[in-house]
């Protein structure tokens, strides 16, 4: 039988297959950051696929920390019945739902958000300065509210009746930004030493698990590396594995990158050893390697594109989850298709608008498949040869409409 078809379980929770949906930025709320029907549809669609688990898009815990427009945020009970209605549909389904909450910190587009926060007032590289502002450093009593605003989403996710939750500790954002020493640059006890720069992570874990029961499943993404001069060590890196383990976390994703090294995206694919290319995944190595240090569940995201190679990962110990995220922004079935020994239908090429500037960020890694997840939603199929200029324009158009509004209701609240 297919490794990927085998059950495993986490807690008190079945997973009926091995293949779980990365996440990806939905981008379908309103302003208000509220899920809705194409939430639903999306998500109904992939269950119906054979997916075994699904980790949703960033949502955020805190609405005035938004890192693009139509994300959802989850700060009290208001959307309890929209939140019961999504996580209903993974289980018709027998598909596990983790929402994964997360706050961008300074990976916040200018004008989006009143101000942008981070561990330090650490400026964007010069290419990305223009999109990015430089943040405010946090004070102590801000990064204690964003723990409890964590561990509040959390147990508001439980009550909906979802089966755990993700903390997006990757990709640069807030708590990859506190992990990190070139964005954390922190005298006290938030920064410094890697136990100090670590401190963020474990405090939102232990609030998470204190608000939520002995049943519910927490899991976090972490890079197994930066890809920037300066940021964090392999070494510090496999110390804040091995203490969030120790901490009792159930699951991690192995991931890299940030917006500035999107290796997220398989921008450094060129750059792997030939052993990594022919094993697919961008992370195996690290997992590989990480597999001997901790006890915990650990899933590897990106690059897979064969059932054998899946299989393979899974046969070698090195993982025991395989998480795809984009091909499913264009092949809802693909799950079925994996399990039945087919591959991957469409391979992923970086998608470029032909715009040197635009094409050297991640943005049109997140956008274009958020046009496919709308399609989806609204019950058409997606499209893979959607034009990605199009989607940029129609993106900058929405953008700055957020912008506009955004600007007009902080005088207003002034």
């Amino acid at each position: 039988m297919s490794h990927l078809a085998e059950p495993i379980q986490i807690r008190n929770t079945l997973f009926k297959n091995r293949i779980i949906k990365g996440a990806m930025s939905e981008a379908l709320a309103n302003p208000a950051g509220q899920p809705n029907h194409l939430h639903f549809g999306l998500y109904q669609a992939w269950a119906q696929g054979g997916l075994g688990c699904a980790i949703s898009g960033n949502v955020m815990v805190d609405i005035r920390a938004k890192n693009e427009p139509g994300v959802v945020a989850i700060e009290s009970e208001r959307d309890l019945a929209l939140l019961r209605q999504w996580a209903e549909i993974g289980k018709k389904h027998g598909m596990v739902q983790l929402i994964q909450l997360s706050h961008p910190g300074r990976q916040c587009p200018k004008g989006l958000n009143r101000e942008t926060v981070a561990p330090s007032a650490v400026p964007f590289s010069p290419m990305l300065a223009t999109t990015f502002g430089t943040p405010r450093e946090l004070r102590e009593d801000e990064i204690l509210d964003i723990i409890q605003r964590f561990a509040n989403a959390a147990k508001i996710c439980e009550k909906a009746g979802f089966e755990g939750v993700q903390l997006h500790g990757a990709h640069g954002y807030l708590i990859s930004q506190f992990l990190s020493p070139l964005t954390n640059k922190r005298q006290d006890k938030w920064g410094g030493s890697v136990e100090n720069r670590m401190r963020f992570l474990l405090e939102a874990y232990t609030a998470v698990r204190a608000a939520t029961s002995d049943n519910f499943i927490i899991s976090v993404k972490l890079n197994s590396a930066d890809f920037q001069r300066g940021g964090i060590s392999e070494e510090d890196v496999v110390a804040v594995f091995k203490a969030i383990d120790a901490a009792g976390i159930d699951l991690i994703e192995v991931s890299g990158g940030t917006y500035e090294a999107p290796a997220m995206a398989g921008a450094k694919e060129d750059r792997r050893k030939a052993s990594t290319i022919a094993r697919e995944a961008y992370f195996l190595d690290f997992a590989a390697m990480i597999r001997k240090e901790v006890s915990c569940r650990l899933m590897v995201t990106g690059g897979f594109r064969t059932a054998a190679g899946m299989n393979a990962a899974l046969d070698s110990g090195a993982c025991d989850f395989i998480g795809i995220a984009r091909p499913f922004a264009v092949e809802i079935d693909l799950a079925k298709r994996l399990m039945a020994g087919q591959d991957v239908r469409y391979g992923v090429d970086k998608i470029k608008t032909g715009i040197p500037m635009v094409d050297k960020m991640a943005i049109m890694e997140i956008i274009w498949y958020a046009a496919q997840f709308k399609a989806i939603g609204e019950g058409r199929q997606p499209n893979p040869r959607l034009s990605p200029l199009k989607v940029f324009f129609k993106y900058l158009k929405g953008n700055l409409t957020a912008v506009i509004k955004g600007r007009v209701n902080s005088r207003k609240s002034a």
